[in-house]
Order: C-alpha cells, then structure tokens, then sequence
C-alpha cells in the first residue's frame, strides 16, 4: 500500500495554477508528478496545517484531535500546549508530546513561555528555562506564546532567560502582545520575537 498512484486535478499552491496529473507514490512519499491530459472530477490539493491551536482547549488528548482533524483536510498542526502547563506543569507536556508520538499527524509543540502568565498570576504549576531545556531535548520544536510582555519590556532575568535560550537554540520564538503600540512594541520586537498571532492591531507608532 506504500506504492501507489493518485490521479485528478492537480492544485499548486506555489505556482497558483490547477493542472491535468498523476502523483506517483513509492515507499509512502511521493516520487514524482506528471503532468497529463486525463479527464479528472477530484482535485488533489495539499493538505491544511492549523497554525496555532491549544490541543487541550478541545478537551481531546492529541491522537483523537488528530483523528478528527485528518478528515477535514488537516494534516499537522503548530501546537502550544499552554492551558495544560498552567495546569499540570512539565508533567502534562510530556504528556502531550508522548501521545502525539502515537499518531502520523504532525505536531510541533512549543515550550510554555509564561506558565504562570505573569507574575501577578496564580498557577497550578512553574515552568522554568532548566524545563525548557529538557522539553527541547524530546522535541519541543519553539518558544511559544510570550505573553508576559510587562517582563520582556522590564528585562526580567526569569523571562529573557527562556527567550535567550531559544536564541541560542535557533528555534523560533512566539509573540502575543495585543495592542501593543510605540516604544514598547519596539522593544518587544528587539527581543528577536519573531511571530505575533494576536498583534492585529499593533503599529509601529511614535509615542
């Protein structure tokens, strides 16, 4: 079953054209495309990828996330298993990453930036650079979510620490700093915070 051959209306997101093909697969990855002149109804596109999800906010563990995503379209997902850290700390993102590992959907964990989320914040546990450390070595893949912007902007040493570290590591690093505006939002982005889902309304204005 790893050998086989799908033929229809060819989607290429990167040339934004549709063509007339066959996709020949050898050892359970494609081979080759040719290009034909068949008379197709299905279109063969690839498949989705969900940017940014919080797992555990669906209340499903991973595989069975997976299981119901694949059938819409999606393939893999960046994955920030945030909600769960506050929860259960280092213990319940292992967790994720273990029973991710069961599945042939594609996950890629960041490590829990703020856990708690500010220091103004209770939690049902800490995360720390020495976790962020041991979460990299079992294939944490970037730093997410850096919502404590009040400790970028204030240079505290527990989170630039993580931030550094990724740097160092070469991973990315996720933003989340809403309405973030001027000076500050200049800072923040000198953090070498490359990503900001949730910076829609920010904007590189004088103070």
């Amino acid at each position: 079953m790893n050998n086989f051959t799908i033929v229809g209306n060819i989607v290429d997101v990167l040339h934004r054209r549709i063509f007339l093909g066959t996709i020949h697969i050898t050892d359970g990855r494609i081979h080759n495309i040719v290009q034909d002149q068949g008379q197709y109804s299905q279109c063969i596109l690839p498949g989705f990828v969900d940017a940014h999800v919080h797992i555990e906010s669906s209340m499903l563990v991973p595989t069975e996330f997976a299981r119901l995503a694949t059938v819409h379209g999606t393939v893999s997902s960046v994955s920030d298993p945030h909600e769960i850290a506050n929860v259960l700390g280092l213990v319940g993102v292992e967790f994720m990453v273990d029973n991710a590992a069961q599945t042939p959907f594609k996950i890629a964990f960041g490590f829990p930036a703020c856990v708690p989320a500010t220091e103004f914040e209770t939690a049902g546990a800490k995360l720390t650079v020495n976790d962020f450390r041991q979460l990299f070595e079992q294939g944490i893949s970037y730093l997410s979510e850096v919502m404590n912007v009040p400790g970028v902007l204030a240079d505290t040493p527990e989170m630039m620490d993580k931030i550094h570290l990724a740097q160092s590591l070469g991973i990315p690093i996720d933003g989340h700093a809403p309405g973030l505006v001027g000076t500050g939002l200049r800072k923040y982005a000198n953090a070498q915070i490359t990503t900001d889902h949730e910076c829609s309304t920010c904007g590189w204005v004088d103070e």
